[in-house]
């Protein structure tokens, strides 16, 4: 299977230096794209830990997910993601046909021409958030409950933004807790959130901030759609000065969708009424790269209080030896 992607233009800019790049070598591996890595034993160690502080500051009664990489293509184009989006999608391709059109494809590259000329389109596409896939799943269910729905879903993503910035990815890890259910009942869930993901930054050693935020979306069109987003604080984000205070990372963000999922999908109330859906959403790898970035690569000497939080006072045997291997007597969990 091949993935097929829409292309952003090309730019001649030279590259330049950038303040995470000091960490490249000991969290990542190239793979021979932007944004495409594989993960050393030491980054992918403080992920799971980092998913373990967020796992416990789960809502009660909160149902878990996990989602592959891939989603139905059809459930993505009904949610609205390619309007919005269409330069950040990923699609799933492959070659399809009888065997002699196969072949044919596979003779082409062999003579040095262009076997991606036969490629067609599956069902399938990069899942680009993780919690497009829940909101089918909530519709099958029948009536919206009147404590609601709260679910805890995670999913390998993938956007193209290609770029050389170690807190820019194009295939990343993002943890979310959605909810479902009345305009009140959401909108207390997101600034229930709002506060609790402030005291995990804190508890995490980062410097942050809250700001309004909107969603990048495409062309003239989504211009206007990001400035009613901000204008109705639809989202905020948690954002950690990486760089500078002029330009921060985006960690984490608190999404009010209204109705829009509700009304898409029809989930509904016992009143027939759509639904309204919010999401905070956790950037792991962006969180992961923050921590590096702002305490070091050696997480021996990172804060005693950060270090106690992400269990190495008890769980010591789950750092990464001189080997590069992960000593994993306990586990860490989700």
């Amino acid at each position: 299977m091949k993935v097929a992607i829409v292309e952003t233009p090309a730019t001649s800019t030279p590259l330049q230096a950038d303040p995470l790049d000091h960490l490249a070598d000991a969290l990542f591996h190239e793979m021979g794209s932007p944004g495409v890595y594989g993960r050393t034993a030491l980054y992918e160690d403080i992920v799971e830990r980092i998913a373990v502080v967020i796992s416990r500051n789960r809502d009660p009664n909160t149902e878990v997910m996990r989602f592959p990489p891939v989603m139905n293509r059809a459930q993505l184009e009904r949610s609205g993601y390619l309007k919005s989006f269409p330069n950040l999608l990923g699609c799933v391709c492959g070659l399809h046909g009888m065997e002699s059109e196969i072949d044919a494809a596979v003779s082409r590259f062999d003579a040095g021409g262009d076997w991606t000329t036969s490629l067609s389109p599956a069902d399938l596409v990069l899942s680009p958030a993780a919690c497009y896939p829940v909101y089918p799943i909530a519709a099958s269910r029948g009536p919206v409950p009147a404590g609601g729905w709260t679910f805890d879903v995670a999913a390998d993503c993938f956007r193209r933004e290609p770029s050389r910035h170690l807190d820019r990815l194009q295939s990343f890890r993002m943890r979310e807790f959605v909810c479902i259910g009345s305009a009140d009942h959401v909108s207390a869930f997101r600034e229930r959130w709002i506060m609790r993901a402030q005291k995990i930054a804190r508890a995490l050693g980062l410097t942050f901030r809250i700001d309004h935020a909107n969603d990048p979306f495409f062309g003239r069109v989504g211009q206007m759609m990001a400035v009613s987003q901000k204008q109705q604080s639809l989202k905020f984000e948690l954002v950690v000065p990486l760089r500078s205070e002029e330009r921060p990372t985006a960690c984490m963000s608190f999404n009010y969708h209204r109705d829009h999922f509700g009304t898409t999908w029809g989930i509904v109330d016992a009143a027939s009424r759509p639904a309204h859906t919010a999401c905070v959403a956790f950037g792991m790898d962006r969180l992961a790269v923050a921590m590096f970035h702002t305490h070091g690569k050696d997480v021996d000497r990172w804060p005693t209080a950060v270090r106690e939080l992400l269990d190495f006072a008890q769980a010591d045997d789950r750092a990464p030896s001189a080997s590069g291997e992960v000593r994993c007597a306990k586990e860490v969990g989700s």
